[in-house]
């Protein structure tokens, strides 16, 4: 069957040749002069893909030749002047445009040096974009800290990462997806060097060729690439120093001509940093006060090298392996006061016994990926690609747990030592086709995509600690979970009118999914958890544009999330014997559907008004254990649905010429709404709100200064955890030295200390409060040192292990 289903899919793609045509036309001046050299880039109206790029010549003349029928943006850019675009132009024929003037420059540029620099955030029609590079505060910075300035980009105090206030985001690397999630994922993005990356692309509501997977949308996190021909490479070191020390170093080079393309890049991380929590929770008759003081080193190699061979003018062969190491050591320490707090007459001066649990966490995680490419440019935009792609993804975590009871005055009470081994393997493999094809005044496309997950989970449960332990097999489990999904997708763009354009598609998947739980001490198996079901995701898109560059946005799209496969995972991790998580295997994936109007004023000025319902959201609910009265744990649910409306807004502002701003601002509504019986209800609304000005100075002595500053408004996270507001500000100073080849940064971040998290949740008779605070007060430095042809290009591949391997945690 699914044989059948997947060679149905493929059989929906035919090849059709269309004819193709001359666009033509001058560039003057303001004054009527021609401009010889100036750049003229032509664009795919439907998708803004790059079609064909050529210069003007000694008279001011192009021709763009052989370009098909259908709809088309042109961009023509001088040094000195601004752009001069020219929006869907509709080609059926060859066009001349005729003598088209540039703008005045705004200054006067005689004698002057230019150089250009991107504005910090690009909006398009698709995506808005973050320009890293235009921001100093990236330096000595990682990618979770960027993505904590992205616009309409959240990271909470766990560091999951939402968009609009929605969760549920995938995040990509260079199009394709990090096979990570969780702490996983956290430790990968803080591995990345800022200095490694050119933008960020956020991705609010994708096309149907893209994976239904992920509620709010895909963050792509682009890396620092060249354009040309020859070599060239870069070395990276940078350093950060708060309570503990951080550094990171990377080494990058590649090789291009005609022939083939050789890139690689290493690096190397070291992070050491704290998590302090305290709090207080009470349940039943009880009132634990806790205390947690958590330091992870992790050490972290990584590589990525490829090759890409160019059989002839069409045709391009690639492969390409990334592998991401980490060697981490993590010591908890926990202190949790146990009160009585009802009994009648008795004032609370001090705890009835005193647990000190330590956490001992040895890990090893290894990831490795390999992508064989294979892409058939059989004309401006038409073109066909194949990705095929194996993952594997290997953690092996060794925990020891000494608990200790005392008594308030120090008399040692009990003894309790536990240890856990956890390994856990998992297998991602997937087949993709996609074919695009110019059609009347658009474009088409159709993709077909198979993708199978194993994933085997070990718990092995020992009484004492390693080095003389015993096993309990009744405590002890096997979860295997295996997972297909097949799928296919059709989807059109074209042009209504000359300032009117359309998209549409769909995707179908059909998921084929199984967890088994079995246990160790006898062989039995649990039930299987089955799941099989066919899935349909529309989405559809309306533009409407003005010659002066505003523009009207509507989209519609609707995507589903499914359960990442440690969630689904039953077994009990503990933190100490009164607190622990386990997963479900019983969730249901969420299914959402996102409503998005924006408004672009000028090409600069950015409003998204954003509306989405998600029903069976998946929380982290936070409950007393039934069988243990002091006890609490830590689990995963449906809730019956989330309701998210969202506004923002963004203005790049030029104060004077030595002064550029950027603001951004968010504002949203957020409830959460469940009923699990007998008191086990969720009814959250919140309104959340979030600020982010960026002054960027032009120093003397050619130094350059940055000022950043957030504030973020109340929030929810995990679905039932609410927190406080807070803010952050950071500077920064940048220095280029030989010849623009060195780039000296160095950031003081958090300089107040104020990014520390409050919050409160109640839920099925536990309610908690506390703070948590990390090493965010941080001095940095990076330098970075570019040689070679810096414009050497290298090929940025979309490969096919994304959904799925997004999900592991």
């Amino acid at each position: 069957m699914k044989r059948v289903v997947f060679v149905s899919l493929l059989l929906w793609f035919s090849v059709v040749l269309s004819a193709q045509y001359h666009l033509s036309g001058n560039v003057s001046d303001a004054d009527g002069a021609a401009i010889p050299f100036a750049n003229v880039a032509l664009y795919l109206a439907a998708d803004s893909s790059l079609v064909k790029v050529e210069t003007t010549n000694d008279l001011g003349s192009f021709d763009l030749a052989n370009v098909p029928q259908g709809e088309y943006d042109l961009v023509i850019s001088y040094v000195g002047t601004p752009d001069l675009r020219q929006a869907r132009i509709i080609l059926s024929g060859n066009r001349d445009l005729g003598t088209m003037a540039m703008a005045r420059p705004g200054v006067d540029l005689t004698g002057a040096t230019v150089t250009a620099q991107r504005a910090l955030v690009e909006v398009k029609p698709d995506r808005t974009i973050f320009n890293v590079q235009g921001t100093i505060n990236a330096a000595g910075s990682d990618g979770l800290e960027l993505l904590r300035k992205a616009p309409g980009v959240s990271v909470d105090n766990s560091d999951n990462i939402s968009v609009l206030s929605r969760s549920g985001v995938l995040v990509y690397v260079d199009g394709r997806n990090v096979p990570l999630q969780g702490a996983d994922l956290s430790n990968y993005l803080r591995n990345l060097t800022a200095e490694q990356i050119e933008r960020i692309d956020i991705i609010t509501s994708p096309g149907a060729r893209y994976e239904a997977q992920g509620n709010a949308g895909i963050i792509d996190i682009r890396l620092k690439k060249a354009e040309d021909e020859g070599a060239n490479g870069s070395m990276t070191a940078a350093a950060s120093q708060g309570r503990y020390a951080r550094y990171a170093v990377n080494v990058g080079g590649n090789y291009r001509n005609d022939r083939f393309n050789l890139f690689g890049n290493l690096s190397y991380g070291y992070n050491q940093n704290f998590s302090q929590s305290n709090f207080t929770s009470r349940q039943r008759s009880f009132l634990l006060i806790d205390d947690l003081y958590s330091v992870p080193i992790l050490r972290t190699p990584g590589i990525r090298t490829g090759l890409d061979v160019y059989l002839g003018d069409r045709h391009t062969v690639g492969i390409l392996f990334t592998g991401q190491y980490e060697d981490g050591r993590r010591v908890v320490n926990n202190s949790t006061e146990i009160y009585e707090r009802e009994r009648p007459g008795v004032v609370l001066l001090e705890p009835d016994s005193i647990l000190r649990a330590q956490v001992f966490d040895d890990g090893d995680h290894n990831l490795n990926t390999f992508n064989v490419n294979y892409n058939f440019a059989i004309g401006a935009g038409h073109n066909l690609n194949l990705d095929l792609d194996y993952g594997r993804y290997r953690h092996a975590n060794v925990i020891d747990q000494p608990n200790r009871y005392f008594s308030p005055g120090g008399q040692l009470l009990s003894v309790s030592d536990n240890s856990f081994d956890t390994p856990i393997d998992i297998t991602i493999h997937t087949a993709r086709l996609d074919y695009n094809l110019p059609i009347g005044k658009g474009a088409a496309s159709a993709g077909a995509k198979y993708s199978g997950v194993e994933t085997s989970n070990t718990f092995l449960f020992y009484q004492g600690l390693s080095g003389d332990r015993t096993l309990i097999a009744e405590r002890s489990n096997l979860f295997h979970y295996d997972e297909s999904v097949f799928a296919g997708y059709l989807s059109y763009g074209g042009q209504l009118s000359e300032s009117v354009s359309f998209s549409a598609g769909v995707r179908m998947e059909v998921t084929d999914a199984a967890g088994t739980l079995t246990a160790v001490e006898t062989g039995r198996s649990e039930p299987s958890v089955d799941f099989n079901y066919v899935s349909f995701f529309p989405n559809a898109g309306l533009t409407y544009s003005t010659p002066d560059g505003n523009t009207i946005n509507l989209r519609y799209g609707r995507r589903i999330n499914r359960p990442d496969y440690s969630s689904l995972n039953p077994f009990r991790v503990q933190l100490n014997e009164l607190s622990y998580r386990r997963g479900n295997p019983f969730l249901q994936p969420e299914k959402v559907n996102n409503v998005e109007l924006g408004y672009v004023l000028g090409g600069r000025y950015n409003f998204k008004l954003a509306y989405s319902r998600t029903d069976d959201q998946v929380a982290q609910l936070f409950s007393p254990d039934d069988s243990i009265a002091l006890a609490g744990f830590e689990t995963y649910d449906n809730l019956a649905r989330q309701t998210v409306v969202n506004f923002t807004a963004s203005a790049p502002i030029q104060i004077t010429a030595w002064w550029r701003s950027y603001l951004n601002a968010s504002a949203g509504y957020i409830s959460n709404e469940a009923d699990y019986g007998e008191g086990g209800i969720v009814d959250i609304d919140l309104f959340n709100y979030r600020f982010y000005n960026q002054n960027t100075f032009t120093l003397p002595a050619g130094f350059t200064g940055e000022i950043t500053g957030q504030y973020i408004g109340p929030g929810v996270g995990g679905g039932i955890f609410v927190y406080d507001g807070f803010g952050v500000v950071n500077l920064g100073l940048q220095r280029r030295l030989l010849a623009d080849k060195l780039t000296a940064k160095l950031t003081v971040s958090d300089i107040f200390y104020t990014s520390i998290i409050n919050g409160e949740s109640n839920f099925n008779g536990l309610i908690a409060q506390g703070r948590v605070a990390q090493d965010t007060r941080r001095v940095g430095l990076s330098l970075s040192y570019n040689f070679g042809n810096q414009k050497v290009k290298v090929r940025s591949r979309d490969t096919g292990l994304d959904e799925a391997a997004g999900r592991v945690h």
